[in-house]
């Protein structure tokens, strides 16, 4: 990560918001990762602190894009001098991340109580799947149970079958990784006024449950039904929902709206009467056979190309690899290439305080000399020898 006040050229160099924070991250996998990844992606120098051996993760270090965008350091915790390095590192840090179970940190002697004894202000992230208090606190989870029990997953799906399984964005990412940055963000904020850290417990039952809210308050208002595919929002209504094309292809629908409805109607070839039946639910069923009949009648890329530029609402459902080649998300360069792996570029964008490019993800341990050095480290060349950390 390029923290010079220039660059190569002798430009201004670029910087993101958080250029000048501090972060360690204590090696994990999953949503403790790509948290640290959005804080390094929006300019904070973050040090991950990786165990000797072999990788946490199943990827290969230069291909796993949750590694970008920051510095690798090998730290042996259980060596008697491992942890007493890495709290010189907290002495000088903003923020540290973690995603152990509870009390393991603690039990290492990294626990907030002993991060705050170097340094009050820091800021402690914790991320689990079920949080450091509860019965569940201390067992093993993955996404697929955590957005189990808060409903979620419950709610996805279509009427007459199984739950579907979103990857594990809604649970890992969506309630993990983005709950645990936003918190991170507030306890930073509250610190540069009390200059106290604080723990921010992310879990990923709470964000989970957090992202239902829209549909506990349609819940109330009697305008959701507490059954999978009986919704506006989940394929419930026929013109909220995905269509196969000729080529096998599929076209997603979501013309919630009646005057986009009208426009998807009139675009797709519906006639006026079969239009109507949107008014009649009793209807819906031939109204949904009519949209299916439509839709097998061309490929996928002719109805894009009808749909393309309109306010009907209809997109083409584009797999993982394609959806880098799409012209709108192509002319934003949402995705780029860095150490030839194509990925999502850095979100959101700032006008004033762009981040540079990200870096391809280190070799572990390959800034072990390098952090130490910047981080004012003493007696790093007997930590080396003594096997405290270690170089790749």
């Amino acid at each position: 990560m390029n923290t010079s006040a220039t660059d190569d050229s002798g430009r201004p160099a670029a910087r993101g918001p958080l250029y000048g924070l501090k972060v360690i991250e204590l090696a994990g996998i999953g949503p403790g990762p790509y948290a640290a990844m959005l804080l390094a992606d929006m300019g904070a120098d973050v040090v991950r602190v990786e165990r000797p051996g072999p990788p946490a993760s199943s990827v290969p270090p230069a291909k796993d894009v949750l590694r970008r965008n920051r510095r690798s350091i090998v730290v042996d915790l259980h060596h008697p001098e491992g942890v007493p390095t890495v709290l010189s590192m907290a002495a000088k840090a903003d923020v540290l991340l973690e995603g152990f179970r509870p009390g393991v940190t603690e039990r290492l002697g990294l626990g907030p109580a002993d991060c705050w004894a170097v340094n009050p202000r820091l800021v402690y992230g914790r991320m689990t799947g079920w949080g450091q208090s509860g019965p569940l606190a201390p067992t093993a989870g993955h996404d697929i149970g955590y957005i189990a029990v808060t409903g979620a997953l419950a709610s996805i799906g279509r009427v007459g079958e199984g739950p579907v399984p979103p990857v594990n964005l809604v649970g890992d990412f969506g309630g993990g990784s983005t709950f645990l940055v936003i918190g991170v963000l507030a306890a930073l904020w509250e610190a540069a006024r009390s200059g106290r850290g604080q723990v921010v417990d992310a879990a990923i039952v709470d964000g989970a449950c957090s992202l239902t809210a829209l549909l506990h308050g349609l819940l109330a208002a009697g305008q959701w039904t507490d059954r999978r595919g009986a919704n506006f929002l989940d394929t419930g209504v026929p013109w909220y929902d995905t269509y196969r094309t000729a080529d096998g292809e599929w076209m997603a629908v979501g013309a919630l709206e009646p005057k986009f409805y009208t426009e998807f109607a009139r675009l797709l070839g519906l006639s006026d009467d079969v239009s109507a039946f949107r008014d009649d639910p009793s209807m819906w069923p031939r109204l949904r056979e009519a949209i299916a009949q439509a839709f097998a009648t061309r490929t996928r890329a002719d109805w894009a190309a009808v749909f393309e530029g309109t306010d009907a609402c209809v997109a083409p459902v584009l797999s993982l690899t394609e959806a880098a080649r799409h012209p709108h998300l192509a002319a934003r360069d949402t995705f780029i290439q860095v150490g030839g792996v194509t990925q999502p570029a850095p979100a959101p964008r700032f006008s004033r305080t762009v981040a540079p490019l990200p870096t391809s993800p280190p070799a572990i341990g390959a800034n072990t000399l390098e952090v130490l050095r910047d981080w004012g480290i003493a007696d790093i060349d007997r930590l080396i020898d003594a096997g405290v950390v270690q170089e790749p």
